[in-house]
């Protein structure tokens, strides 16, 4: 049995607000091309579709045109959708019972049951639901264990982490209770404990101090095989070697400029698990100058840019057209040399996302006498021109102009 998996597609994302539609688009029409080639038996998405929860009408075109296209390419194909943290769950499930006749599965919530017992109802988690099994052309069988993002208000733990555990482990014990001679493939939208992600410009919605970390670690009746979204580098989960991130389709910041983009086409024959990537290229690159990561005077970022950038062919950008990020050197803020590096870039075959500026290191502590706060009231009797001197110098590297202090006394001095 053969089954293609991915996630975080981010369907409406704006990168440094350029529309990635198109970029999207070339996406899925690369995807296409593998399932025609490959003919797998199921597609998995494990969440993050859409990259908020109220996608634009063209964002979900995109979507729903690639699931009629993905049916009429390989119809024995099933695909199963679920929800991550970015959807709105509700909104991706609604349309559940109509794709459902055209071998699309969504789960976008958890289902409960009701059960009468001693102490009246008791609300239960319908497991049942979160299972779909998968039947190829020989009529081998998988269970597919589709897990939308796991909310707080259904979990049970004394933790996020512990919940997440708990639900996941209860329901592989329920499947394996059920189909006890098949093989289990869970997909999941979590952060697990040890991914690696970005040290800086970190895309994903992560919690700061951990609270929704999940350790994997210690789970012997774990599934046969696990794929999983939120993460947007690809790799092994943590203390596993039956359970991986399979990354975002596209890079999401700067920082995953080395990230590799792509799916993984899973073959499972009996217990034998077989994983290949298979690698995207993605339409957009991502491109930083200079490329050593040391900053340049505007002057020598302009001759870097005549060297380095190609130029645009009748004033027209390319299909193929890298993001480009600027990292310069300057001593004060000249908006004059940041005009002429906007200019010259316009006419090079890339579109500017930002200019990085930075300015030398300034030790804030002694600029003015080094005070230590120490309580509210040293806040309260302290200058306010005093704090915003500081804040302006730790944002922008450099010292405020006595013109602009004098402004800034103006307006706290207006009644």
């Amino acid at each position: 049995m053969k089954i293609i998996t991915t996630s975080d597609w981010h369907l409406g994302n704006l990168f440094h607000g350029n529309d990635r539609l198109p970029e999207h688009k070339h996406f899925l029409a690369w995807l296409l091309d593998q399932i025609r080639e490959h003919k797998p038996d199921a597609l998995l998405v494990a969440g993050d579709i859409f990259d908020n929860g109220n996608p634009s009408a063209a964002a979900q075109s995109a979507y729903y045109a690639f699931l009629a296209q993905a049916n009429e390419a390989c119809p024995q194909m099933q695909v199963i959708i679920t929800a991550g943290n970015h959807d709105s769950a509700s909104r991706l499930e609604a349309p559940r019972m109509l794709l459902t006749r055209h071998n699309v599965e969504v789960r976008g919530t958890i289902s409960h049951v009701y059960q009468q017992n001693e102490d009246g109802r008791q609300r239960l988690v319908d497991y049942d639901d979160l299972m779909i099994p998968v039947t190829d052309s020989e009529g081998h069988e998988v269970i597919v264990l589709a897990v939308p993002f796991l909310r707080s208000d259904v979990l049970q733990g004394a933790s996020y982490s512990e919940g997440v555990n708990t639900f996941l482990r209860t329901l592989t014990d329920e499947a394996r209770t059920k189909y006890p001679s098949r093989p289990l493939v869970m997909m999941a939208h979590m952060y697990a404990k040890g991914a690696e992600i970005a040290q800086e410009g970190a895309s994903e919605k992560i919690i700061i101090g951990g609270q929704e970390e999940v350790n994997m670690e210690g789970w012997h009746d774990h599934p046969d095989y696990m794929t999983c979204g939120h993460i947007h580098k690809r790799q092994h989960i943590w203390h596993t070697n039956w359970a991986r991130y399979t990354g975002s389709i596209l890079p999401m910041s700067f920082a995953e400029v080395d990230y590799h983009h792509g799916v993984d086409l899973v073959t499972i024959d009996g217990k034998n698990i077989n994983v290949d990537f298979l690698a995207y290229e993605h339409q957009h690159k991502l491109c930083t100058l200079p490329k050593d990561d040391t900053p340049m005077s505007p002057k020598k970022l302009q001759k870097l840019i005549k060297a380095e950038l190609t130029d645009r062919v009748d004033g027209r950008l390319s299909d193929s057209y890298p993001y480009l990020t600027l990292k310069v050197s300057m001593d004060k803020v000249d908006n004059d040399a940041i005009r002429e590096l906007e200019e010259l870039v316009a006419t090079k075959d890339v579109v500017l996302c930002r200019i990085q500026k930075i300015m030398p290191n300034i030790d804030v502590t002694t600029m003015h006498g080094g005070e230590r706060i120490q309580s509210l009231d040293d806040i309260v009797n302290r200058d306010p021109i005093d704090t915003l001197r500081e804040a302006y110098a730790i944002k922008h590297q450099t010292e405020m102009s006595e013109h602009q202090e004098q402004m800034l006394r103006d307006l706290l001095n207006e009644e």
